[in-house]
């Protein structure tokens, strides 16, 4: 322990306490925009600067650590006036236009330069240029950027993926994708992380609401909405709505408010997805496929591309399920499109997801088409362009009462709602395979071990005398680590669970954007966990919407009916390959599709 003065408070702290943690524990809150503890602490911004007694230069508080008699000012006229040039100098690069940007109101720059009261900027604007897609679902702003370094950082720690580098030099020093690639052309998985560590606009989603609001105010279109399991744990935030009142039934009611005419719950078809998946993996199992490799889920799109562009030769072992996104257009196209007695291109299905990855999944690869060649999902938007999308229609979302999912797409279990948090799928999943094998209930938290917010999980569980190796894990590092782990034989699983954000889709790339960027996989997950141990429906296989979906239209899990409309090809369509892998030695590895050696 060593004892600090921070302002004239004395503190006693941790010795290898950083001086930023050592204000936090006296109350001094010292600003900055490029910290992300343990993964960017490289004091680019330089707006943390503090003074230290003894020190001839100001010193960045988010890496130098607290010494025994340490003396420090946080805001003495030395420290305030470089820390108001050096924002003053970011702003010089940063177009500034706020009312037209997603993140006005929660952006760490304009939050800095208001507190620091900033008025005027005695700088020239030298705006930087360049071109981007606007098709790709991932949108970057490079006028907007502030060379804080956190979404190559996190790219590269935690994801390990490297999409985006340092481009440039000095004062022309940007952030660019890697290796001189477009966007579209590199291995980027979508998983939207880099946009939820941004602390400013210069990384956002695609945004798709006017075509929402296009499809609304369209005549001749049907609007069919569907709400995934995460948004429900996560929708309020932004709107300053307590978790007990931001209900996924209350979200119904200000969709219906918005003059959405169908309102589903894609728990419903998670639920699907269970029955499908859980009777591929007993299929599988049984007939000895997986005694080397095991299955793994496909429910997420950032994974899927993940595994597609790092692990190629692995594709085989995916499930061929489709996600619940996709299983649930292809049903409202084809059994309820009969049910209303309207062709199918007359439905314009709108998913509310969590993930950016989802607008990529639906963009009308054979992989999100049914066999009539009809797209199954039409337009994605994320939690947070929802989010717009009610305060741009002035919904007081305070005084709406709850109201009711329609029917008979409108009911899901707490199995299906569990999908949202990691863990959930296999959790799910084992629940119905158990009552496959055995034809009775397990305990409905019987396959709590794969919960948690550990980044890679391993449990084993008996499913009526039959061993099953699981595993979880969430974030593509975790996932990387895994795999390479399964191809040296270190590990043997029968079933992996991976999700490409960490925490599963309740962190998703989608999600609102907490100002001071604390992760709330955690808390949004306990939330899914406690609607599923309350929910009267707590399995799939016991769902009555779901078995008269399948008694009268489907026939049964892995039907021929049900391959054609809820599985899908893997190999349908291609992911750039990672240069880890163009330049790894071709006499070890082949990069063929539907091949591992």
């Amino acid at each position: 322990m060593v004892n600090v003065t921070i302002n004239g408070i004395v503190v006693r702290v941790p010795e290898g306490t950083t001086i930023m943690e050592a204000a936090a524990h006296a109350g001094v809150t010292i600003p900055s925009l490029c910290y992300l503890k343990e993964i960017n602490e490289i004091g680019a911004c330089r707006v943390c600067c503090v003074e230290v007694e003894g020190e001839s230069r100001l010193v960045s508080s988010c890496n130098n650590l607290v010494y025994e008699g340490m003396v420090v000012h946080t805001n003495s006229p030395r420290a305030r006036q470089a820390r108001r040039i050096n924002v003053e100098l970011l702003l010089s690069q940063h177009d500034g236009q706020c009312a037209t940007c997603v993140r006005s109101g929660n952006c760490k720059l304009q939050h800095v330069a208001n507190d620091l009261g900033i008025l005027r900027n005695p700088y020239p604007m030298d705006l930087p240029k360049g071109l981007w897609t606007t098709t790709f679902p991932l949108f970057r702003d490079p006028k907007k950027c502030i060379k804080c370094m956190r979404c190559v950082q996190y790219c590269e720690k935690i994801q390990t993926l490297g999409v985006w580098e340092m481009a440039g030099s000095g004062g022309r020093a940007t952030i660019d994708v890697s290796h001189n690639r477009r966007i579209k052309d590199s291995d980027c998985a979508l998983c939207g992380q880099c946009i939820t560590h941004c602390p400013v606009g210069a990384l956002r989603e695609r945004d798709d609401t006017i075509e929402v609001l296009d499809a609304l105010a369209d005549p001749d279109k049907i609007t069919v909405v569907q709400i995934a399991p995460a948004v429900r744990a996560a929708w309020g935030e932004s709107h300053g709505l307590p978790r007990e009142m931001a209900t996924v039934r209350r979200l119904a009611a200000v969709l219906r408010a918005i003059g959405f005419d169908y309102i589903f719950d894609t728990a419903f078809s998670a639920d699907m997805t269970i029955m499908e998946e859980s009777a591929e993996f007993i299929k599988r199992f049984s007939s000895g496929e997986l005694n080397e490799l095991p299955m793994f889920t496909s429910c997420c799109p950032g994974w899927v591309r993940f595994i597609k562009s790092q692990y190629p030769q692995l594709v085989p072992q995916l499930s061929t399920a489709k996600s619940p996104q996709e299983m649930f257009g292809a049903i409202t196209k084809s059994y309820f499109a009969e049910k209303l007695g309207v062709p199918p291109e007359k439905l314009c299905c709108v998913s509310i997801m969590p993930c950016i990855a989802k607008k990529s999944e639906k963009s009308g690869h054979v992989y999100s088409q049914n066999p009539e060649g009809i797209q199954d999902v039409d337009i994605v938007i994320t939690t947070r362009e929802m989010d717009r999308l009610i305060r741009s229609e002035n919904i007081n979302v305070f005084s709406l009462p709850e109201a009711e999912f329609d029917s008979p797409l409108g009911i899901g279990s707490g199995a299906g709602v569990i999908f949202g948090a990691t863990g959930g799928v296999m959790e799910a999943a084992l629940r119905t395979a158990y009552h496959t094998l055995s034809g009775k209930n397990p305990a409905p938290d019987a396959f709590r071990a794969v919960r948690g917010q550990e980044g890679w999980r391993e449990a084993e569980f008996d499913l009526n005398g039959t061993v099953v190796h699981c595993a979880v894990a969430s974030g593509l590092g975790n996932a990387r680590r895994l795999i390479e782990a399964l191809l040296a034989g270190e590990v043997h699983y029968d079933f992996v669970e991976i999700m490409a954000c960490p925490g599963g889709c309740v962190g998703g790339g989608g999600q609102p954007i907490p100002f001071e960027q604390n992760e709330q996989a955690d808390v949004r997950g306990d939330l899914l966990y406690k609607l599923d141990r309350f929910s009267p429906l707590r399995y799939p296989h016991e769902n009555a919407e779901l078995k008269v979906l399948y008694h009268t239209y489907l026939g049964a899990p892995l039907s021929e009916r049900a391959e054609e409309l809820l599985h899908t090809d893997h190999n349908s369509w291609q992911m750039p390959l990672s240069l880890r892998l163009q330049h790894h030695d071709t006499e070890n590895m082949t990069i063929q599709f539907g091949q591992h050696k």
